[in-house]
């Protein structure tokens, strides 16, 4: 069984750079037709099989505790963190850009952080999905929360797409497939 989390915001939050990870889980969930709406372990839950159970899920705790989510999750199908997939934001990448990891640092990310403090430092799979740095004088925190640009969201479609065929692609091929298809022409 794989388990594939998107973190993001529940609720006001919805079309914001922070939930890029829940946008890209509903996506995949539209290829796969699967309905990811039961609630378990403080998220939505939703699977499907390829050959092997796909959870797909999105964390209802807010950003800085899905680890709590998570963990739970794990615990709840007996799946181990080689198992998981997190799908998340990231300032560092250009908007659009994808990068696969087999592991990593949280990168200043307090969702991943969560995550990581959860697992006591597991490694577990990741897709970053760049949402581009804020411009100058604005808070971090504050640019995750807003809406998508009128550029970005001419875009966001495009990029919510090529994210959900490479969490698609991760699943099915593996890591170094997916790394191969995705990391560098992003």
């Amino acid at each position: 069984m794989k388990l594939v989390v998107g973190l993001g915001n529940p609720g006001k939050y919805e079309r914001t750079r922070h939930n890029i990870g829940f946008l890209i889980i509903d996506r995949v969930a539209k290829e796969k037709a699967v309905v990811v709406k039961r609630k378990l372990c403080d998220a939505l839950v939703g699977e499907w099989s390829n050959g092997e159970r796909i959870l797909l899920a999105k964390p209802q705790t807010y950003m800085n505790r899905s680890g709590e989510s998570v963990r739970e999750l794990l615990q709840e199908f007996r799946v181990s963190a080689k198992d998981l997939i997190i799908v998340y934001d990231d300032l560092d990448l250009p908007f659009g850009r994808i990068r696969i990891r087999p592991e990593g640092s949280a990168g200043g990310h307090r969702g991943v952080l969560s995550v990581m403090e959860s697992l006591e430092g597991a490694p577990f799979y990741r897709v970053r999905v760049g949402i581009g740095r804020p411009p100058e004088g604005k808070e971090a925190a504050d640019y995750v929360l807003e809406p998508f640009s009128p550029e970005e969201a001419r875009e966001l479609d495009e990029v919510i797409s090529r994210a959900s065929e490479a969490v698609i692609c991760l699943l099915q091929d593996g890591v170094q497939r997916a790394m191969e298809r995705f990391n560098r022409t992003s």
